[in-house]
């Protein structure tokens, strides 16, 4: 919350969605007492963030999730890339990494991209929630955070976005992500890919024609159900197996 009051170029409105929490986190409008503090009962980080963004006063939204900080220059460098291109309607920065209180080489896997970036987004999630500045417009669009997902929900919205609109880098690491903490949300999931190729049938099965990118979407889920089946196999999960083998037939038969 520090770094967000801490910005340069000054947020309009600050929201705080506190999902169930029970710590004292409602103190935090006694230090911060300018905010628009919201609870609701434990429905996870989608219906908070969508929640957030139902209640926003203004047409562009910036998350900050309350384990990331803000470098103090990054809604001016936001400020600045959009007036040059206003056309442009998502952007996001860069990222600092910082796991066991030391800073750590991010994967090659989540380097960052620019402009028509959809395939590039289709392997792993690339864009954290914290690093980005997006319109309303994008959401009325394509809606919102899905609420069906426990994981993966940034991964699914990006996808819908980069399906249909260029989301512009800025190339310097603007925001800070802590880790390294076995609470992580992340961490309490095995087999990610099983939430990823929700995001890719969903997308699949929305208006497809109107996706350039149909035969990236398929040959993604390919390689999906292929990596979860080989799980399912050396485990012996049967009902895994039937599964994805059935999958794996349709999408080939698809084509």
């Amino acid at each position: 919350m520090a770094s967000i009051y801490a910005q340069s170029y000054k947020a309009k409105e600050v929201i705080v969605v506190d999902d169930g929490s029970t710590d004292a986190s409602s103190n935090i409008k006694k230090e911060f007492p300018d905010i628009r503090y919201i609870y609701q009962e434990n429905s996870g980080v989608s219906s908070a963030r969508n929640l957030g963004i139902k209640n926003a006063k203004y047409e562009w939204i910036a998350f900050l999730d309350s384990d990331d900080e803000w470098h103090k220059d990054k809604l001016k460098e936001h400020l600045s890339l959009h007036k040059t291109d206003i056309n442009l309607l998502i952007s996001y920065t860069d990222e600092k990494w910082i796991r066991n209180e030391k800073e750590v080489k991010v994967p090659k896997k989540f380097h960052k991209f620019s402009g028509d970036i959809f395939k590039k987004c289709l392997s792993h999630c690339i864009i954290a929630p914290s690093a980005t500045l997006l319109h309303k417009d994008l959401l009325e669009d394509v809606g919102l955070f899905d609420e069906d997902l426990e994981v993966c929900e940034d991964y699914d919205l990006w996808l819908r976005i980069s399906s249909r609109y260029k989301i512009d880098l800025i190339d310097k690491k603007l925001i800070t992500k802590y880790g390294g903490d076995k609470d992580q949300l992340s961490m309490k999931f095995w087999g990610m890919d099983r939430f990823r190729v929700k995001a890719l049938e969903k997308l699949l099965s929305i208006e497809p024609k109107t996706y350039s990118n149909l035969k990236d979407i398929k040959d993604e889920l390919i390689k999906k159900y292929t990596l979860l089946l080989k799980g399912a196999k050396k485990y012996d999960r049967v009902d895994e197996i039937n599964i994805y083998e059935r999958r794996l037939e349709e999408l080939n038969f698809s084509d």
